[in-house]
Parts: C-alpha cells; sequence; structure tokens
C-alpha cells in the first residue's frame, strides 16, 4: 500500500490490551519516521483506556488537523460488567472497595433499567480519566493518590443513544452501546449499578466504531509494521 504520511493518512488500529492510545501514537510516529527518515505530526482521534481494546484512529502530517471532526462523532463499544462490585476506577484498574447485594437483581431488571439511560442527560465522568483540571490529568493525579477516591467531577453532557443487554450470566452482563462523544462507558457501568440497587464496574470494553470507521477496517500494529517494511 502506497501511504503518504505527510500529506496526511487516518490509519485505524485495533489497539492492544494494557497499550495507552500515547503508547499507539509513539509506536506509529517511531515506524514512520523509520520509513520517511523524519519527524512528522501524528495523533489519535479518541483516547482509550489502557484496559479497554478495539478502535483507536491515528491521523499523520495534514490530517492531524481533522482530529476535532472525527472525535466529535458517535462511537460505538461492546462491554461487560460485573454488578455487586466497585471500584474507584470504575473498571478492573483498582482494587474492589465495596461490595453490594445482587440476589434481588433479574434478568428483566437488567434489560428495562438499560432503557432509562437513552437520551441526553448529564454524566459524571470518573477521576480515572484523562480530563484536566487546573491543567492536570485527573488519571495521573488519582494514580498518585494527590486526589481522593470519592472526589466528583463537574458533570458533562452526553447522549445514549441506545443501550442494548446482548447476554446475561448474572452477576455479570455483556452489553453494545452507541452514544455520543465524550461519554464514558465506565460511567454509565457505574450509574447502572446504582439504578439496578447494587454496584457495577467494568470488567471489559472494545470500541466498535467511531463515526464512518470500523474495527473491521482496522489493523494490528504489527500488520501495519509489517506493511511499512514491505
Amino acid at each position: 500500500m502506497a501511504w503518504d504520511f505527510e500529506a496526511g493518512e487516518i490509519l485505524l488500529f485495533d489497539k492492544p490490551l494494557q497499550w495507552t492510545s500515547f503508547d499507539v501514537v509513539n509506536k506509529v510516529r517511531h515506524l514512520i519516521r523509520q520509513k520517511i527518515g523524519k519527524k512528522l505530526k501524528v495523533g489519535h482521534a479518541g483516547t482509550l483506556d489502557p484496559l479497554a481494546t478495539g478502535l483507536l484512529i491515528v491521523c499523520t502530517g495534514a490530517k492531524t488537523k481533522i482530529i476535532d471532526s472525527i472525535q466529535n462523532s458517535d462511537k460505538h463499544y461492546l462491554g461487560e460488567m460485573l454488578l455487586g462490585e466497585t471500584t474507584p476506577s470504575f473498571d478492573a484498574e483498582t482494587a474492589v472497595d465495596h461490595t453490594f447485594p445482587t440476589t434481588h437483581i433479574t434478568e428483566e431488571m437488567v434489560h428495562t433499567t438499560a432503557q432509562t439511560f437513552l437520551g441526553a442527560q448529564l454524566q459524571v465522568p470518573p477521576i480515572y480519566s484523562a480530563i484536566k483540571v487546573g491543567g492536570k490529568k485527573m488519571y495521573e493525579q488519582a494514580r498518585k493518590q494527590k486526589i481522593a477516591s470519592d472526589h466528583v467531577l463537574e458533570p458533562r453532557p452526553v447522549v445514549i443513544h441506545q443501550l442494548a443487554v446482548l447476554h446475561t450470566d448474572l452477576p455479570k452482563v455483556g452489553f453494545h452501546v452507541h452514544c455520543s462523544k465524550g461519554t464514558y462507558i465506565r460511567s454509565l457501568v457505574r450509574d447502572w449499578g446504582t439504578r439496578l440497587g447494587s454496584g457495577a464496574y467494568m470488567t471489559a470494553l472494545a470500541r466498535t466504531q467511531i463515526g464512518e470507521f470500523t474495527l473491521a477496517q482496522a489493523l494490528s500494529l504489527a500488520d501495519f509494521e509489517a506493511q511499512l517494511k514491505g
């Protein structure tokens, strides 16, 4: 494949588990520099947490100017959550801090409660997020224990277009969500558990679509490197 990284490319990657979005950008920037022999502007269009996988869009050269427009697109995710427990990060990055009853929860309750999230709403982001307060990223402050685990960020407007339960093996639940930019699926999971009279944290997440771009179109980093060398 003939790429023109300076004129600009929109590259789709399946982000590996445990990698940060910045790790992917650094790897891509390094590979491109090896290929063309000089530095080039590279950026990603929408952060994925280290414990999330799936579609990460990386733009190069002149195409970095359209990153904001890509980030503003709706997104689709496949996720799993565990009811009955919570963590400070709302996912498996941190240890369980509270446990809750789940014996009262039925499959019908899970489905019915999902529908209460549809539409425009205000959502409180997790403190383990890339949101900046006072110029500092909150996840960095949280990991250094410079803010309390019960610190609450200002709510932000989001839209949940669709929230579908895909499978239930209580206390585990699998789901698909179609949402606006800025939606934190970890916060959605936390709130879902609360509305069920329990608690919940996210155990898996994969982003499958951003606007018109899909995970099915994405390359692994290994495939990208092989194509560059080929």
